[in-house]
């Protein structure tokens, strides 16, 4: 049970950023998807979508490997 939520939370976030991927591709290749109106708009989400699952993923990795003790000195606690 403790794999597949731990699964669980790998996918989610690596979707939300899938998606930031896609809709940052969508505006550069100026294709506007149904609930933005600017390109811009649908760009700077893109972004945020990217930015919050990238540091969803590396906070997590970062946390279990400091609770396995597998990060360099400058990422452990003080």
């Amino acid at each position: 049970m403790s794999r597949l939520l731990a699964l669980l939370i790998l996918v989610i976030p690596g979707a939300i950023s899938a998606l930031g991927i896609k809709l940052m591709r969508d505006t550069l290749f100026g294709h506007t998807i149904k609930p933005f109106s600017a390109l811009w708009l649908q760009g700077l989400s893109g972004f945020i979508f990217f930015a919050i699952g990238l540091y969803v993923l590396a906070g997590f990795i970062l946390y279990r490997d400091r609770k396995r003790n597998q990060v360099s000195p400058r990422f452990r606690k003080r």
